[in-house]
């Protein structure tokens, strides 16, 4: 399947209906997630972002990116934001065998631990698959090992070079709505889009009386 729509179909939590797709619509609160981090070029950014508006997010991390940028890690860290599991390489779960997948996913594990010994990390197991794909038994496995699977309800497409920085942020503006998982990226791909539409969409939510939660 894929999920190349804005809004997350119906169809797709009604099949995969152990992973998170959103929060109930009647909490105050929207989700802000971000991708493919941390890098120095993106991430301090983002945080200063959030950090204007009182909002918390969760980061799902590439444990690469983690070993090359620990202190870039540690500024998310200290900042109060939730972490999450990206796999260690960024690996696509269709196009990766089973057990290499689930390798990949506790070699980020790894790092994480390391880093879980500080007391202001988040302690929950929270993974998204990159590319949101990977194959029903590689699921299972990492259920059983105690990872919640977060998907998302809305796509910003920030990773989109063929759209414009307006079409990125009326992705997000048209569509969230309480309770609302929101995807970004904290890479260079992004960049451009994020940078637009990020301090716009903190903005519409400050307005719209929401609170930017990190996921537990």
């Amino acid at each position: 399947m894929k999920f190349n729509l804005v809004s997350t179909p119906k169809l797709a939590s009604w099949i995969f209906p152990k992973r998170v797709w959103a929060f109930p619509t009647t909490t105050n609160s929207v989700y802000l997630t971000f991708d493919d981090g941390p890098i120095p070029e993106i991430t301090p950014w983002v945080l200063e972002q959030l950090k204007k508006h009182q909002a918390k997010a969760t980061f799902f991390c590439i444990g690469d990116n983690i070993r090359k940028h620990p202190t870039v890690f540690n500024a998310v860290i200290s900042e109060g934001h939730a972490i999450g599991n990206h796999t260690y390489s960024h690996c696509n779960g269709w196009k990766t065998g089973f057990s290499t997948y689930v390798e990949d996913v506790l070699r980020c594990d790894t790092i994480l631990k390391d880093s879980k010994k500080r007391k202001s990390v988040q302690t929950s197991k929270l993974f998204r698959p990159p590319y949101g794909k990977m194959s029903s038994r590689q699921a299972k496995i990492l259920q059983k090992k105690g990872y919640t699977i977060i998907m998302w309800s809305l796509l910003s497409f920030d990773f989109d070079a063929s759209i414009s920085e307006e079409k990125c942020l009326q992705n997000v503006l048209k569509n969230i709505q309480p309770g609302s998982i929101i995807v970004f990226h904290d890479s260079l791909k992004a960049e451009k889009n994020l940078r637009y539409a990020l301090p716009k969409v903190l903005q519409h939510i400050s307005e719209k009386g929401l609170h930017c939660r990190a996921i537990e």
